[in-house]
Order: structure tokens, then sequence, then C-alpha cells
């Protein structure tokens, strides 16, 4: 699990284009990574459009944000367009990188049931790669406010 002072461990996703994407594709940028179960319910679109409300904030910062997700390509895209996003979306069918960054965690269904989730959270990574905020798990509606505080700090 990567903690705060840690190089962000490296890793490939598809993105909401079909594209593969790298995140060591952003050295030189600072990167806010979050995680987030589900496009179109709704504290994932609240989430997702704060980030895009204040944008700018995050580009004046030299910051890009990247969100994580399961659900496929063509759901992120759908996802993006509707709400005119203006960040990737990444695909992690199975969940092997949200396990990696601590963004997942057992859930039990109302059958009693469990089934591996994701949990809300997210990371700041500095232009060289370390990680320098860790929020897992976070609220929909305190996630953008903490990654500007932690780009502030830079």
């Amino acid at each position: 699990m990567p903690n705060i002072g840690d190089m962000a461990p490296d890793f490939e996703l598809e993105d909401d284009e079909g594209k593969r994407v790298k995140l060591s594709d952003f050295r030189g940028q600072n990167v806010v990574l979050y995680f987030y179960p589900q496009d179109f319910t709704s504290g994932c679109e609240l989430q997702a459009c704060a980030f895009r409300d204040t944008y700018p904030d995050f580009k004046a910062k030299n910051a890009i944000v990247l969100g994580i997700s399961p659900d496929d390509a063509d759901s992120h895209r759908k996802f993006r367009e509707a709400h005119n996003l203006p960040f990737k979306l990444l695909v992690d069918k199975d969940l092997q990188v949200s396990k990696a960054w601590n963004s997942a965690a057992e859930r039990t269904s109302p059958d009693g049931g469990t089934a591996l989730r994701i949990q809300r959270g997210q990371y700041v990574i500095d232009a060289s790669g370390k990680i320098i905020d860790a929020q897992t798990p976070v609220k929909a509606t305190e996630s953008k406010q903490l990654a500007l505080d932690a780009l502030r700090e830079l």
C-alpha cells in the first residue's frame, strides 16, 4: 500500500478512449489520482463534477486529475462526455490497481454475500512521482478541497 512520502508505484490501465495509460506518463506534472465506485451514481457524479468545476485551479498547480473505477471504457467515455469532464477516467476492471492502492474493500450485500468493491479514496502525487497526500477513504463532498489543499503545500 502506498504511503505519504513513497514513490508512487507505476501501473498501466486503459483510459476512456481505449488507450493504454501509465501513471509514469505524467511525471513532470502533479497528479490527483482518485478512486470511485461507479459511473453515473450520485456520489461519483458529485465528486467528478467538483473536480471539473475547479479544474482551472488544478491546472494552475501544474496538476492533472485521473479517475479510476471498474467501469469499462465505453461507460467511462459516456460519463466523461455527459458531465463534460476535462480529465481521463481509467478502467480497473479486476480491481488490481485499486487493491494495490488501498482503495478496494470487501462489502457485504443485503443477502449476506461479500464482494470486493472500490472504496472512494485519493492520492496526490508531486511532479517527481512522490506521494504527498493520501485520503482513503474520502467523502465525495470533501475530495476536491482536500486535493487542492495538498497541492497548495507544494
